[in-house]
Parts: C-alpha cells; structure tokens; sequence
C-alpha cells in the first residue's frame, strides 16, 4: 500500500508542477459557474412565477430544478477536462524514458496502474472540491436537502473514476500525449452519446445502449437516488479500465 500511495503522491505532484492542474480545475471552476448562475437565473425566475397565476409551478424544489440539472451539466465539464488529465500519464513516461526507472523498480503492474489512478482520482477530487462553493451558497441562503447532494457527488466520482480509468488504458497504448488525448476524448465521446440512436433500434438493442450509456447512469445519482445497478456498471467499468491498463503495462515490461 505504501508503494501505491508513493506513486499517487509522485503523479499528483507532477500535475501541480505542470501547468495541467492549474488549467484543469480553473476550467472547471468558471465552467461550473457559468452553469451555476444560469440555472440559479432560471430557478429564481421559476420561483417569481410559482403559484402566482403565470403559468409556473404550484411548488418548486431546488433540488429538482437546480442541483439536479447542475450535476447533470458537469458531465460535458468531464468530457473536455479529464483526457487532459490522463494524456500524459503514460505517453510522457514513454517519451522521457522514465517508463524504463518506473518498469524496473521493485514494484508490481497493479501498484503502477492503481498509483497512477489514484494520483489523477485526487486531482478530480480537488477539481469537484472546487465546486462545494458554489453549493455551500445554496445551503447559506436556501433550504437544500442534502441526501440527494451527497448522492450526486457520488456518482460524479464514479462517473469521473470511469473516465479516469479508460483515460489511463488509451495512454498506455501509446507514446504521443496528443494522440492519447485525442483518442481519450473520442471515446468518452462514444460513452456520452451512445444512447442518442437507441429510441430507432428495438427494445434490446435499446436496453443495451441505455445501459452501456455513461451519462445515463448518473441520472438517478443527480436525483438523489442510489441504485444498485448503476454502482456495479461504474465499479465493473473502472476494474475492467484498469485491468486493461495492467496488461498493458505488463506487455511494455516483457518487450522492455
């Protein structure tokens, strides 16, 4: 275990010494804002008109009608920030010919691969710490239920450690920190959207496309609701992400 925190540690401080950590958490920082006051625009015009004869809502929930679509938006945050995470993970080491120190110290695959991921796991953790600001404003002023935040952020971990995972293998196929993020951005691209054509194939074809749908299982997490289908899905993806990247790693070392 201490082997593993080393390498999170040493992959942490790399993105901090480098201008990605910066870059990242900055751009999801004013990315989230921006969406945080154009909901928070929207909620407060809702509210004027709820129950008073203009065509709103009896009632209105922020939860429902704010925090849930919030934690929704931050998945396209994802999409755009994470490949910068996990480019350089493995390609920069093949570059640099680090891969040769790393590979022939006294440490295993899986310290390797779980080191590394976890390394990038605390720079999204920092990233969505970030954002606590912006839902503390709501709790200060506003009566938020706090189960449905909890459950949110949850699946946003999960959702993040998927893409954190898969981000890892691409850039352990390659030496090119372009390629890799091209690539790493392709697919999520293909998780987040899959679904879109389901509603035109059968109900097989659109069960399994729903289900291989990456963004679909955070909606019930936005809601507040933790199921336990969604849980093995983003548990069986991050493993199965990360057991790719140990072979990979492991086929580096025999051709090394």
């Amino acid at each position: 275990m201490n082997n593993v925190l080393a390498i999170a540690q040493r992959e942490l401080k790399s993105y901090f010494v480098s201008p990605i950590a910066y870059i990242v958490i900055g751009f999801a920082a004013i990315m989230f804002g921006y969406f945080f006051i154009s909901l928070l625009y929207y909620f407060d015009r809702v509210s004027l008109q709820a129950g008073v004869g203009f065509g709103g809502p009896e009632t209105v929930n922020v939860n429902e009608m704010l925090i849930s679509p919030l934690f929704l938006n931050v998945s396209v945050i994802l999409l755009f920030t994470l490949p910068m995470v996990t480019m350089r993970t493995y390609s920069e080491e093949k570059r640099s010919g680090t891969i040769e120190l790393l590979l022939t110290a006294p440490l295993t695959d899986v310290q390797i691969v779980f080191g590394k991921f976890l390394g990038g796991l605390a720079l999204y953790g920092a990233m969505l710490a970030v954002t606590l600001v912006h839902i503390g404003f709501l709790f200060a002023f506003g009566n938020p239920e706090w189960p449905p935040v909890l459950a949110g952020y949850v699946g946003l971990l999960l959702m993040g450690g998927c893409f954190l995972s898969l981000g890892l293998f691409v850039s352990s196929l390659t030496r090119n920190q372009i390629v890799a993020g091209m690539v790493t951005f392709a697919v999520f691209l293909l998780f987040w959207v899959i679904n879109w054509i389901a509603s035109f194939t059968g109900p097989t074809t659109q069960g399994v496309l729903n289900y291989l749908s990456i963004v679909e299982h955070l909606n019930d997490f936005a809601r507040g609701v933790i199921d336990t289908k969604h849980l093995v899905y983003y548990v069986s993806f991050i493993a199965f992400s990360l057991f790719l990247t140990v072979r990979a790693v492991d086929s580096e070392r025999w051709r090394g």
